[in-house]
């Protein structure tokens, strides 16, 4: 059986304090969906916004005002005027049958997660990072997923297109999902940043939030 997950990259967040956040271990992923605790919710936009509390571009800075004083709005000040939000992370794919795992490589975000429909719908193929050198190809009705196409060695996954198209179906339920619990989160959590920490989650995980009125961040 063939099954999507959408995970982000996850460090440990020793020594953080501006909200409650799991005890996680110091690397691994975390699976994004609707069933995650208030904890680990807290843990996601951790992760979010300190891998993207980078200064930013000189041509952005000016549109983005300078960064707070305050330590909770400096923090959330880089993930919240950011424009393309980075989400380390991606679309795993396990084929129990086999026990053959596909899983982005470096440097691919969650940001990217709608590339996958260049594999059903356009271009047949899509890189999901480097190290190894992750890559999905359509090849006439099946979906080939290679793990390092640079090298010779790591798992093969191939599924029919209908059911990657499924899976990736599923895989963008549990992101609106995940989004929704997140959403509460933030209001209960962070109430003066909810509405700018909701609507950067949606840019982080591509999310259009026309098709479903009811995730639309508060006002």
């Amino acid at each position: 059986m063939m099954s999507m997950r959408p995970v982000l990259e996850i460090f440990a967040s020793d020594g953080f304090t501006l909200w409650p956040t799991a005890e996680l271990g110091p690397y691994g992923d975390l699976a994004l969906d609707g069933r995650l605790t208030s904890d680990e919710v807290g843990t996601a936009v951790w992760r979010l916004a300190d891998c993207n509390d980078v200064e930013p571009d000189p041509g952005q800075a000016e549109g983005r005002g300078p960064r707070p004083a305050d330590p909770l709005d400096a923090f959330l000040h880089a993930l919240s005027t950011e424009p393309h939000p980075y989400a380390p992370g991606g679309l795993v794919v396990a084929d129990s049958a086999t026990g053959a795992v596909f899983r982005p490589g470096c440097c691919n975000g969650l940001e990217d997660w709608r590339e996958w429909l260049d594999v059903t719908d356009g271009s047949g193929t899509a890189w999901f990072g480097h190290d190894p050198d992750a890559r999905a190809e359509c090849v006439g009705r099946v979906v080939r997923l290679t793990q390092d196409a640079e090298g010779d060695e790591g798992p093969v996954v191939e599924l029919p297109v209908d059911e990657l198209r499924r899976l990736l179906a599923g895989a963008e339920r549990d992101l609106r999902d995940f989004f929704a619990l997140a959403a509460g989160w933030a209001e209960r959590q962070l109430p003066g940043h909810a509405a700018a920490v909701t609507a950067a989650l949606a840019r982080a995980l591509d999310l259009d939030l026309d098709l479903d009125p009811d995730l639309k961040p508060p006002s």
